[in-house]
Formats: C-alpha cells, structure tokens, sequence
C-alpha cells in the first residue's frame, strides 16, 4: 500500500494523533533489540480505549496490518512492524487509579513500571515482578510478554499479578475479563490468554494489578565463587531447600569485567558473582533466613560473602542494570548477537550455565552470562561484528544450543523476553502439536491476520 492509503486514519475522530512524517516513523522501525529495523507506514498514538477501537476496527476492514507498541524496551523484536502498515502506541493511556484498601490499581498500559511503583510507595505497596528495564518498559508491554525479572523468584511474573484486563480485538471490539477479587472460577480465563500474546490477540487499554506490600525488612550480601559451576550449584541448592529470596542473580566473571569497565556504580569482582537478596517483616525472620543461605553457600564452595548496606544495594542493582548496554559498549561497532533468555528447573541450572560456557569456548564468542537465577533464568548475549556474517552465525549456533539443552532439560526458549521474531523457530520444539491450537486461537482472535503479524507463531 502507498502512504495515501493510510489517509483514512486522518478521518477518524481520535483523542490522539497521527503520524505520517518520515522522522516520526523512523523512531518507530525498531526496538531494543538485535533485529533489524522496519519501518511503519503510519504511527497512531493513540490517548484512549476509543482510539484503540477506531485504529483496529479501521485497520482490520483493509487488511492494513497493526503493531502495537509500549516503551520499545523488547529485546525480541516484538514491537518491529515487519510488514509495515501502523504502529499504534498505547503510551498516552496512562492513568493511574490505585484502590490500596483492596490491594490492587487500575492502570493504563502506558504506564512506566518504575512510575507506577514510584506512586504506590506513598501506599507501601508496590507491583512486584522487578524488571532490569523498568525505567522505561511500560505495563502493556509487560503484559504482552509476561515480563518478569529480578523479584520473580519471590513474588512471580507479570501474569501472577493480572486481576483484571480491558483489551480490544482486532475488529474493534471492547472486552473485560477479569475482575478485581483474588480468584474466580467463572468462565474461560481470557485474561490469562492475552497476557505473554505479544499484541498479536488484541491490544490491552487497562488493567487491574494485585499489588504487594514493601518489605519492612532487606538484607542482602554479594558472594564470589571460584568457578561457574559452583555458584549455579549453590543457586539449586538454596532454592531446593525451600529459601525464597527476594532476588537471587547470578553475573559471570566475564559480565562483571564488563559492568565495571562501562559503569562506576560499583566495583564486582572479576569472579562467578551472586547477589542475594532477603525480604521479610521481622528482622529475625530474614538473618535466619541470610544465615541459612550463607551455610549453603560454604558447603558449594564460595570464596568470599560480603554483606551489603541498603545504599550499597541500590548500587549493586544499578550495575546490574547495566549488564546490557556494558555489553554493547564493550567494543566500537560491535553489538550483541543475540539475547538469550532460557530458562530450566532449578535443579538443571548448573546444566545450563555449562551448555552456554562451552559453547561460547568451542564457537570463540565472547559471551557475557548474567541471570535471575533463583527461577532458572539465564542471559547470554555472544558480542559480534554484526557486519561478519561468519561470526553472527556463531552467535546464532550458540543460542541454538542453548534452547535445546533448555528445552531437553524441561524448560523453555524464552523466560521472560517474549517470542516476538527471534524465538519462532523454537516454538515447534518446545511445544509440538500445540502450535496448532495455539493458530487456531489466533484465527479465532484475529481471523484477517492484521494484529502484530510475523510474530509468535512460525511461518506455517
């Protein structure tokens, strides 16, 4: 389609606006991710649940296809609008009404996660899951991929904490599913459905989060390991013995060279790193808790436990943030070559964390690891010359070990990124016979195919 084409998004009555500029639509070609850029025909921003509605109910009647898209924090390429046609932004929406007596908020999906919890701490609460990208993923977007990261191992992912969702389907029309209590048994749970859909079901206009309250208690320590394989053991073993920590991260000797050298938050060892992170009501309740982990820690062989002020953390964290962009700032016109994002049973961790360290050694890769490894999860990014078609190669066989070690394990391709384009491929093995029903709920959702096309689901 020509750019005339899309003159019929300017005769609908919006609360928000659209975009045709070349400058306007180059901002929208691409994420954060590794995944080349394509740019869109059209932006929509869209300031309403209206506006979503008139978008897709428009879009959907010409076949014209709709991206939706949150902050463009995905390391996935699921907000890359392949095919073109409107990226519709959902930014604007980003009201915020929070009900503290019911533990809950109603949210907009353009809110920022750090935003959101900057306003609920006047309540004690906050919404949990703790993202390395929180200072600019939105909750639509966390929504979308079931988004999760450093407090998951305590408090769950983005879906444990859905009461509620608004959404819009790609015909325009507005659904509720959900509702503001603890649990309800009526029904098929859509809202179950859409959450980790990626935008390719319908685009959510709100929701409803169950919130939790701030811990009155933290306590946290950074330990070094002599080796890799020790540290993943000790992750297993904390976990097997039933400790619960509010964040438990695992940075290779590799990554912590690298944060150093990109920030000057803090100083980590040059050595297999976990931090460790405890949360409770009563102070006794998590030095026990710390003293436990600590015993553990020794019997798998770790070489120096440091326990942390709570100043001391929030640099700790900050560096930990950092863990990305001081990969790709390691060396001048190099990036990473892909994000990985696995995850398997605790007890495979040290299985895992093998699979990727030989394989970086056999493929000659430089490959940072970090992970939020008290639920399994693990990141590797291999750096390349994205202009060595060779070495990209690499960098993409080592991910395909990775996936297949951590689906044979019992796990998955991806924790918490999402699918989006780079972990089609994997679907069939992860889940055979399935990628049928799962096309047959995307036809019922979206039978013209105009929602978030080339995402998700392999090419039939």
């Amino acid at each position: 389609m020509s750019h005339a084409d899309y003159a019929f998004l300017s005769e609908l009555a919006l609360d928000g606006r659209v975009e045709f500029e070349a400058g306007e639509r180059g901002q929208y070609a691409e994420d954060a991710s590794p995944h080349a850029a394509s740019e869109p025909d059209a932006v929509v921003h869209a300031a309403s649940t209206d506006d979503v509605s008139a978008v897709l109910s428009a879009a959907d009647r010409r076949g014209v296809p709709v991206t939706p898209r949150g902050g463009g924090s995905g390391l996935e390429g699921g907000s890359v609008p392949v095919e073109g046609g409107i990226v519709l932004t959902t930014t604007g929406i980003a009201h915020v009404d929070a009900h503290p007596s019911d533990l809950v908020v109603d949210v907009g999906p353009g809110v920022v996660y750090d935003d959101l919890n900057d306003r609920l701490a006047r309540h004690g609460l906050r919404f949990a899951p703790g993202i390395s990208s929180g200072d600019l993923a939105t909750i639509g977007g966390m929504i979308a991929t079931n988004a999760s990261g450093f407090n998951a191992v305590r408090y769950g992912e983005t879906r444990d904490h859905i009461r509620r969702l608004e959404f819009v389907l790609a015909d325009g029309t507005v659904l509720n599913c959900g509702t503001r209590g603890v649990k309800t048994s009526s029904g098929y749970s859509l809202k179950d459905l859409f959450v980790g859909s990626e935008g390719t079901l319908g685009v959510v206009t709100e929701a409803t989060l169950g919130l939790v309250g701030i811990p009155q208690e933290k306590r946290a320590a950074l330990v070094t390991f002599p080796d890799d394989a020790s540290a993943a053991r000790a992750v297993a073993e904390v976990i097997r013995y039933g400790v619960r920590p509010g964040a438990l991260e695992y940075i290779d000797a590799t990554q912590a060279e690298l944060i150093d050298a990109y920030s000057d938050a803090t100083d980590l060892p040059a050595k297999p790193t976990l931090v460790v992170e405890l949360h409770g009501n009563s102070a006794a309740g998590v030095e026990a808790d710390l003293a436990f982990v600590e015993e553990m820690f020794e019997e798998n062989g770790m070489e120096q436990w440091t326990e942390a002020e709570r100043g001391e953390m929030d640099d700790v964290w900050a560096a930990r943030r950092d863990a990305l962009p001081a990969a790709r700032a390691h060396r001048e016109a190099w990036d990473v070559g892909v994000v990985g994002d696995v995850v398997v049973p605790i007890s495979a961790y040290p299985d895992i964390v093998a699979t990727v360290r030989s394989a970086a050694e056999e493929l000659d890769l430089l490959t940072p690891c970090v992970g939020h490894a008290g639920d399994g999860n693990l990141h590797y990014t291999p750096l390349v010359d994205p202009t060595d078609e060779e070495m990209v190669a690499r960098a993409h066989e080592l991910n395909e070990r990775a996936v297949r070690a951590a689906v044979e394990l019992g796990g998955t391709a991806t924790g918490e990124h999402g699918v989006g384009l780079g972990k089609r491929s994997y679907m069939r093995r992860e889940h055979g016979a399935a990628v049928g029903v799962m096309r047959r709920i995307k036809r019922a959702f979206d039978p013209n195919g105009t929602l978030n096309p080339g995402k998700v689901l392999p090419s039939e």
